[in-house]
């Protein structure tokens, strides 16, 4: 059974990795290894148990997080969303933010909705979850040196404002393409905010806009999933463990909001290699000690 301390530490894991680009469900499947929580590590695998419906709190309390941080932006796309439906065409860079995040959005829900069960079935076990994490930095790393080289500059069709104007440097086959890329986030260990940071650095996005649509894409599909599995929430998995959802949501929720604040920063001026290093680094001495220890 899930206990307090427990929940509260997979709640401080899954704000935080949540958001920074070394993948939150790889750490969810190493850290019951690393800490010896077997029970935790055997449940993740149960097709029905407690752990579902404390992982449902623990993805829509980030997703809320990211929601209060960006109200501002998000009140700007929503109404960029509806303006656009009017015209029938999107003309400002709102208006194609909103349109580019919803063509990001569809493949990557499609594909979470098909692939999530079966991925999380065979490819979450610790020794998977530490190669995957060590993959992942490398990503991070080749998507930093590919963008040291000259990119096709794409076109540009929209009116640009200060805040926005790179982000109208993503088409939407390029969106499309980010979002399809999110099929990879499946396997634990590859991070969803990576995958989509270096297809925006790819696209010639500086790293804070490449952060910035990375999370308010993150708000979209992490919320979609939470609300799609709510009834595990609300069903039989959730009797008895109420508590431990509520702590470990509340500490999710407060984490994810300090991440974001901080990721939002350090990208203005700083890169991926930090944590591609760390991901080598972690998911290697994982690999020792799963295979060897």
């Amino acid at each position: 059974m899930l206990t307090d301390v427990q929940s509260i530490i997979m709640g401080l894991l899954q704000g935080i990795s949540e958001l920074f680009p070394v993948s939150s469900l790889g750490h969810s499947v190493l850290f019951p290894s690393l800490f010896g929580w077997h029970s935790l590590e055997q449940a993740q695998f149960n097709p029905e148990s407690f752990i579902l419906a404390f992982l449902v709190g623990l993805h829509v309390a980030p997703a809320t997080a990211l929601v209060i941080f960006c109200r501002q932006e998000w009140a700007k796309i929503v109404l960029g969303f509806f303006s656009s439906l009017r015209k029938r065409r999107a003309e400002t860079p709102e208006e194609h933010l909103a349109w580019l995040l919803i063509v990001a959005t569809i493949p990557a829900g499609i594909m979470g909705l098909l692939f999530e069960h079966m991925f999380r079935t065979l490819f979450s076990k610790p020794v998977a979850a530490a190669l995957f994490i060590v993959a992942n930095g490398l990503v991070l790393l080749v998507g930093e040196q590919l963008r040291n080289h000259p990119v096709p500059e794409a076109r540009e069709d929209f009116s640009l404002t200060a805040t926005s104007q790179n982000l109208n440097r993503i088409r939407y086959r390029d969106a499309g393409l980010i979002g399809a890329s999110q099929v990879f986030a499946l396997f634990a260990g590859i991070s969803r905010s990576g995958i989509t940071m270096v297809g925006g650095l790819l696209r010639r996005l500086d790293h804070e806009d490449a952060a910035r649509f990375s999370f308010l894409l993150a708000t979209l599909i992490i919320l979609a999933a939470g609300v799609y599995k709510i009834p595990d929430l609300i069903g039989p998995n959730g009797n008895g463990v109420g508590g431990q959802i509520l702590a470990g949501s509340l500490v999710a929720g407060i984490a994810a909001y300090l991440s974001v604040r901080f990721l939002y920063r350090y990208f203005q001026n700083r890169r991926l290699v930090p944590f591609a290093i760390y991901c080598i680094l972690f998911g290697s001495v994982m690999l020792v000690k799963l295979i060897f220890f």
